[in-house]
């Protein structure tokens, strides 16, 4: 009989994964229907359900208000909708608007995955929510657990004007290989993928554990597309941008390559000894890995040499958001983007743009992993009216740099593992910023995360700010801790820890002061990248600020924020999004 009672966290989970693959336990989640909440074992909430892109629901109060780095949970989940590369059809937005309507109080997320996630979904609901998405080609398998998790691409792979290749047939590909295959089921932690075709990197190869991104070569005079390999990308408490390997990794490699590198993830025990440290990234973090050593592991598992890289070009100051109108490769045709603030969507909008786009155009869009919606094959002489009818429903076709940069995680509002609240609280930040700021036109990357974790992405932001707790008067209140200056691609960066931190109520101020004083003393076609980094730590906070202060630690002591603080959050979960 096992000894549960001496286990590690980590041991637990890996002899529960060993004893059944969730996978094969839908006619359990239609018993626990049947019979109600109370029948489901902690096994189920605590650990199987996340194979099935499904949590239990945070009662609103977050980590402070439970023990053991994690909140109370509500007797309804969280359950996460993946959709390969963003691709989605209008019937299949209608049934998720439809979906929402009837079991998730009429509210979604887009998420930094590209998927769609739904919140106070009951047990006695979860059968027919899984089975009216299969009947539509979606579900949810693979959303979360120790898999593989929804395969990113980029979202106008295929329309993009300037795309080096389609690659979504790939990521449609790999994600069909791996999500609910036996053989995978079981990975030390979760394991993510981005291929993409175009010239901006936009689905973040740099952080993902394996990414690839198109590129071309000449061989014997003949040009051939191939790709670039990235691997162990990953942000979390201890972010770490994807290491290149010297490889030219072919059409037909691709899928060697990544199945491969998930056996490899895979079969790599050291990584299962402890959760906090179970990421791909680890192995170069802590075990020695080097990119030489790994690509010489990934060949001898494929069988086969990858021809060595070529140069690449990787994006300089990009951005990728994806919102307005813009022309396609299909003569006549265009793309139309909308901003979704903080990913926020209704099933009343949802079914509006599904119907939109079956009149405007052909029945397709796009969700993207800056929380945004698009419409795609849209006549020209029809994007106006499209984006007119858009912006109508709160979909805007355009927008402050605030409202199109800011992404937000999902707070305390639904999170067990969040710290401060996030979705209502990015809302009034760019409401703020927006009344502070008029006409500010720079391209920005706002990111807000509730906790360490980084599921709101805030190291590869412009400005990123990680949840704190603050005592105030006596009182714990919501408190934003900032970095600055991350950055993908060309000029890749983690974002400094500069050492500012302050009540969320004072956020917007804060903003206002640096973003003015980049306006003020900004160097001829400086961006904001540039400004921070050629100002040090000390002066930024000043910038903050508005007087010179002392340097504060990222988290605060566990005992400060109760019995499950910011400390112990950062050893109990993966983090980094979906």
């Amino acid at each position: 009989m096992t000894n549960t009672a001496a286990e590690s966290k980590a041991q637990r989970v890996e002899r529960l994964k060993r004893s059944k693959n969730p996978w094969e336990g839908l006619e359990e989640i239609r018993r626990f229907a049947r019979e109600g909440f109370e029948s489901i074992p902690p096994e189920w909430l605590g650990t199987y359900f996340r194979w099935w892109g499904v949590y239990t629901q945070g009662d609103g109060a977050g980590v402070t208000g439970g023990q053991g780095g994690e909140g109370r949970a509500l007797q309804c989940f969280m359950v996460r909708i993946r959709i390969p590369n963003g691709l989605l059809s209008s019937e299949q937005l209608r049934t998720i608007a439809e979906l929402t309507r009837r079991y998730a109080h009429g509210i979604a997320d887009i998420t930094v995955r590209q998927n769609i996630q739904l919140h106070w979904v009951t047990i006695e609901a979860l059968p027919e929510l899984l089975e009216a998405l299969a009947r539509v080609g979606l579900n949810t398998t693979s959303a979360c657990g120790d898999v593989t998790r929804n395969v990113t691409g980029c979202p106008v792979a295929g329309v993009d004007a300037d795309e080096i290749c389609d690659a979504s047939p790939l990521a449609l590909e790999a994600s069909r290989m791996l999500a609910g295959n036996a053989d995978f089921y079981n990975m030390p932690r979760k394991f993510k993928i981005s291929i993409t075709g175009c010239r901006v990197w936009c689905p973040y190869p740099e952080i993902n554990d394996v990414g690839l991104t198109a590129t071309t070569r000449v061989l014997r005079g003949t040009p051939e597309v191939g790709f670039s390999l990235r691997v162990a990308g990953g942000l979390s408490t201890e972010p770490y941008l994807g290491a290149r390997l010297n490889g030219f990794v072919q059409w037909h490699q691709v899928l060697p390559a990544i199945k491969g590198i998930a056996e490899l993830f895979r079969d790599s025990d050291v990584l299962r000894e402890h959760r906090e440290r179970a990421r791909l990234k680890f192995l170069f973090l802590r075990q020695g890995w080097t990119a030489e050593g790994f690509l010489q592991e990934l060949q001898r598992r494929v069988g086969f040499e990858f021809d060595p890289a070529v140069e690449e070009a990787p994006p300089a100051d990009v951005y990728r958001d994806h919102v307005g109108i813009h022309l396609q490769k299909q003569p006549g045709l265009c793309y139309v983007g909308a901003a979704v603030l903080r990913g926020r969507i209704t099933a009343e909008q949802m079914q509006a743009a599904a119907d939109l786009a079956d009149r405007f155009a052909s029945g397709e869009l796009r969700t993207t992993n800056m929380q945004n919606l698009l419409i795609v094959n849209v006549l020209q002489a029809n994007a106006e009216a499209l984006a007119k009818e858009l912006d109508a429903i709160g979909l805007r076709v355009g927008g402050s740099s605030f409202y199109r940069g800011t992404i937000a995680c999902s707070g305390t509002e639904f999170c067990k593992l969040a710290i401060t609240e996030t979705k209502s609280f990015s809302r009034w930040l760019v409401e703020e910023l927006e009344e502070r700021l008029p006409g500010f036109d720079q391209h920005l990357k706002l990111h807000v995360t509730g906790c360490p974790n980084s599921c709101g992405q805030h190291w590869i932001a412009d400005i990123g700010i990680d949840g704190k707790k603050l005592k105030v008067d006596g009182r714990l209140v919501d408190a934003y801790y900032f970095c600055l200056g991350g950055a993908l691609g060309l000029h890749q960066a983690t974002a400094r820890p500069v050492g500012y931190r302050c009540p969320a109520t004072e956020v917007p101020e804060a903003i206002e002061r640096l973003l003015r004083q980049y306006l003020t003393v900004r160097e001829a076609g400086e961006n904001l990248r540039q400004f921070f980094a050629r100002h040090t730590d000390t002066e930024l906070r000043e910038f903050l600020a508005g007087a010179p202060v002392d340097a504060v630690a990222r988290d605060l002591p566990p005992a400060s924020a109760g019995a499950a603080g910011p400390g112990k959050l950062a050893q109990a979960a993966g983090g980094d999004g979906d």
